[in-house]
């Protein structure tokens, strides 16, 4: 009942009632990532392509999507990374989730949110005033 309960009266949480009726009707299960989402597509877009969505395992958080699932998404590739043997190139990062709102936010020197004080303004730069 909760879970019934969380899909009518959220949309932040995995899936809405309507996502969860659209998928049943006209979604194909693609594939899983690491995390636990679940990739589906179906249907033709408004450009003609395929569908793709992605119901996620917890929150709905788009920057908890893999690089190689996120390349898919946006059409960017054919082959969804279940369908190849993927993998990570050594340059791209492990995903870190978004981190606005939270204490472990980027806070440059001088923000109010930090205990450091604002540099020194120097003199070298002049604001502009209309008319000069």
């Amino acid at each position: 009942m909760k879970i019934f309960l969380t899909q009518f009266f959220t949309w932040w949480n995995s899936q809405t009632l309507g996502t969860r009726l659209h998928t049943w009707r006209h979604g194909k299960k693609v594939g899983q990532d690491e995390t636990g989402n679940v990739y589906y597509e179906g249907g033709i877009d408004s450009e003609g392509r395929t569908r793709r969505w992605v119901i996620y395992r917890n929150y709905s958080e788009a920057s908890a999507i893999p690089p190689g699932w996120h390349g898919w998404m946006h059409h960017r590739v054919d082959v969804a990374p279940s369908s190849e043997d993927y993998k990570p190139r050594d340059w791209q990062k492990p995903h870190q989730p978004n981190l606005t709102g939270s204490p472990a936010a980027y806070r440059p020197k001088g923000s109010v949110l930090t205990n450091q004080h604002r540099p020194q303004v120097t003199g070298d730069y002049d604001a502009w005033t209309p008319g000069s």
